[in-house]
């Protein structure tokens, strides 16, 4: 892997999992994350329309742009094309996002979750063309979308939309070679079409912070002292073509962690991380990587990210199923459970990773509610 060492660090700011205090978000946190990011150096945020239900925008109001000055920060958010009916609702939304925003312009803005039934609403509704015209007027400076389907659509897009600047991907090691995910393809697909790339997921909602116990012994070969998320950051930065890595992070510590990843990997590291994504794949039951995306449009609010958690928990180690039970239980007692699923598919309609959910659940209620009941 040849990388361009001056390039390092690329660590983005992602707004979609943020510190959370008595069930709401914690400003005074995200305050002191977002000073601290600021201060090393770093000044790229990532927003979104969707995220955290609207949230995610007001924290970057609130703890960022009310707080700092404009020419102090980048900051990226994201159209939902796929909420459009109308060319029209184009300009609606954009203005909504200001507005929650409290900015002028955004410096990078995207079609957000663009896949073959999104793009075919972006057409529709001339959304590469409104993308454009934010570039003519000022109000966007770099335009692009993300994206989750395969590398011959993505080629297919760029082909016929060469204007865009950049193209925001899931990548990580152990999606690298994917044959869904496409990770690899899809990056030199973007590479091909002389695009930077933006990364998204590059921890895998965390499943590449909290390795299972054997994969976890090949890293610490590696070092004792560096963590495990660290691997997966230096990954996707070590990249030539990725200008930013966007890290979701809702601590401190992870902050700082993040921050300290100013070396590329070496080939012989590069070598262990995809032997432990050999192992990974053996022992994750449900690639999620706990977005929630599926939650919000869920009839009986099941929080689906969590159940997931738990269960692939429980299938690395079945013999600490007991220990795994009662909170499974506690979860069931508080809101929606996997056994309250009416099969509507709503959440896989709105999945990402385009994952059989409801199957899922079905396995998740098989395990711990008919086996631990």
């Amino acid at each position: 892997m040849s990388v361009d060492v001056t390039k390092m660090p690329k660590l983005g700011f992602g707004m979609m999992r943020l510190p959370e205090k008595d069930g709401e978000l914690d400003l005074e946190q995200i305050c002191k994350m977002v000073d601290a990011y600021l201060a090393s150096g770093m000044n790229y945020f990532d927003t979104a329309y969707t995220y955290l239900d609207g949230k995610s925008e007001w924290a970057i109001r609130e703890s960022l742009v009310k707080r700092h000055p404009r020419s102090s920060f980048l900051l990226a958010d994201k159209l939902p094309g796929y909420k459009m009916t109308s060319h029209e609702d184009c300009y609606r939304y954009f203005k909504e996002q200001q507005d929650r925003c409290q900015v002028d312009f955004f410096d990078v803005y995207l079609l957000h979750w663009l896949n073959g039934k999104h793009y075919e609403i972006a057409e529709k509704y001339r959304e590469f063309e409104f993308l454009e015209e934010l570039k003519k007027t000022g109000k966007a400076i770099k335009t692009g979308f993300s994206y989750h389907d395969s590398a011959d659509l993505l080629d297919e897009i760029l082909t016929r939309h060469p204007e865009v600047d950049y193209v925001q991907l899931q990548i990580n090691y152990l999606d690298w070679e994917s044959s869904s995910i496409q990770s690899r393809r899809c990056y030199e697909t973007a590479v091909k079409h002389g695009k930077k790339v933006i990364v998204m997921e590059p921890v895998k909602g965390g499943a590449l912070a909290a390795l299972p116990e054997k994969a976890g012994r090949l890293l610490e070969k590696l070092s004792l002292d560096a963590s495990q998320a660290s691997y997966a950051i230096r990954f996707a930065e070590s990249l030539p073509q990725v200008e930013i890595v966007l890290s979701g992070m809702n601590t401190m510590e992870q902050l700082l962690d993040n921050l300290a990843c100013r070396q590329p990997l070496t080939e012989y590291e590069q070598s262990v991380l995809f032997e432990a994504a050999g192992l990974l794949r053996n022992s994750i039951a449900v690639p999620c990587t706990g977005c929630g995306y599926c939650v919000s449009g869920c009839p009986k609010k099941i929080h689906i990210p969590e159940y997931f958690r738990l269960y692939n928990e429980y299938k690395q180690n079945p013999g600490d199923g007991w220990k795994i039970a009662p909170v499974y239980q506690n979860m069931t007692a508080s809101g929606g459970g996997p056994a309250d699923c009416i099969g509507c598919k709503k959440c896989e309609g709105s999945c990402p990773q385009t994952l059989p959910i409801t199957k899922f659940l079905s396995d998740v209620r098989e395990a711990f509610d008919d086996r631990h009941s």
